[in-house]
């Protein structure tokens, strides 16, 4: 039987074993995080929808790697950031150019839209992966001072953006 307090990594084995509730949970779990990393970077909802099925489908048809996989987050947030950055390399014009759901009434999101993207990146893996400096450092193939530096720049910015003192 499958439940809440089962690890991520328990349940792609279980998956790959054919329970398909596994993989039920585990979308459930993770599916609002990864949109809203993938919506706060790409800014439009349609493409950030056709995003996360994509991430979700490739997850689901190569589970068996999963298993020899670091960590199912690390993956999951690995697979959406190659996805995002695909998408924005074949955007026409500047992600900035649309705002994200929800912007005029979320200061926060506002601010994060205005990070540089190197800083918005490592600050959304960091805020909605629950990823550590390393993990953010391997899945955007950064240094780990590089990556530092982005998390320490984009609090820096939203501090300033949303008028917090230091």
């Amino acid at each position: 039987m499958v439940t809440n307090e089962d690890s991520d990594e328990t349940l792609v084995g279980r998956y790959v074993r054919g329970d398909a509730a596994a993989f039920d949970l585990l979308y459930k779990r993770h599916e609002l995080r990864v949109w809203r990393y993938l919506e706060r970077n790409i800014r439009n909802q349609a493409t950030s929808d056709e995003l996360l099925q994509e991430v979700w489908c490739t997850l689901a048809r190569n589970a068996t790697s999963l298993e020899s996989a670091t960590r199912f987050r690390t993956r999951l947030f690995s697979l959406a950031y190659d996805r995002m950055t695909t998408a924005l390399r074949a955007q026409p014009a500047p992600a900035g150019t649309q705002k994200a759901a929800g912007d005029s009434a979320n200061p926060l999101a506002q601010a994060i839209g205005q990070l540089p993207r190197e800083q918005r990146e490592a600050y959304l893996l960091h805020v909605e992966g629950q990823l550590s400096v390393g993990e953010i450092a391997e899945i955007t193939e950064n240094a780990i001072d590089t990556t530092q530096n982005a998390l320490r720049g984009a609090r820096m910015t939203l501090r300033e953006l949303l008028n917090e003192p230091t």
